[in-house]
């Protein structure tokens, strides 16, 4: 149910992935705003860690649902659970993700399957779930996790590099069928952030991770959340990200591709 504050009923925003890292700092920036918060992850006690956080310094209510998106029941599961409370989701925030390194024929099978459904699949089936109750509302919002992985191919993270060009791709084409509707979608496309994603992905030695510069989380999520109020369909936080993103879509791929193999490998 819906929570008020100085008789006004607030907004609830669903944000997956979100006990740590840039989607902890984009519920940090919804909370902030007036924002409810559905927080998804796998670890019930970081998700409640970081409720409590937010509920007392932000004075919000904060949802958490224990959820291993790597299943592929668990959209249903959250939806189906948000749906009993009577929680209706205003915003959506499809942050969950995760990524590995290492050459494709070497690499674990399952581990990157479970990155497609999580990267993909999940992010897919939650946004059919929850977007028909926002086109009936004509409100609503999604902010879909990309990166400037989405611009190139990705030797050496090629499956990752190849969800995140999925995440964008229907990420535009989805903010195009639904421009007369009053929902917006929008792809935010950050570069190297400081979170434990290169840690987890295998990659923290990698030129990427160790020579270039490397983004703080809080100010990834504050532009992706300027972003998405709005209604920009693509956020790419930086300068030099910009630039990437663009020289990607004139040089040949093949020399893109020469590029970030270059990137990816260790110093």
């Amino acid at each position: 149910m819906r929570s008020k504050r100085n008789g006004t009923q607030r907004q609830t925003a669903l944000v997956t992935g979100g006990s740590g890292g840039i989607g902890l700092e984009l519920a940090k920036v919804l909370a902030r705003n007036g924002f409810d918060l559905v927080l998804v992850a796998r670890k019930r006690d970081t998700l409640e860690a970081a409720a409590g956080q937010l509920e007392g310094k932000f004075d919000v209510k904060a949802h958490v649902f224990a959820a291993d998106l790597r299943r592929r029941e668990a959209p249903e599961a959250i939806f189906d659970f948000l749906l009993n409370e009577n929680i209706p989701v205003e915003v959506l925030v499809n942050n969950a993700g995760f990524g590995l390194g290492g050459e494709f024929a070497e690499t674990e099978l399952r581990l990157e399957l479970e990155m497609i459904q999580v990267n993909i699949a999940a992010l897919t089936h939650l946004t059919k779930l929850f977007l028909p109750a926002m086109i009936k509302r004509r409100s609503g919002r999604v902010l879909n996790l990309a990166s400037t992985a989405a611009f190139q191919p990705g030797p050496l993270m090629a499956v990752y590099y190849a969800t995140k060009a999925y995440v964008l791709s229907f990420s535009e084409a989805l903010a195009e069928e639904l421009r007369n509707t009053g929902v917006t979608v929008t792809a935010l496309c950050p570069g190297p952030t400081q979170t434990d994603f290169a840690e987890s992905a295998q990659i923290s030695t990698s030129r990427l991770f160790s020579t270039f510069g490397i983004a703080d989380a809080a100010d990834v999520a504050k532009y992706g959340f300027d972003a998405m109020m709005h209604g920009k369909r693509l956020a790419i936080p930086g300068i030099r990200n910009k630039i990437v993103a663009q020289a990607n879509r004139f040089a040949p791929r093949t020399f893109t591709a020469k590029i970030a193999r270059m990137l990816q490998e260790s110093r």
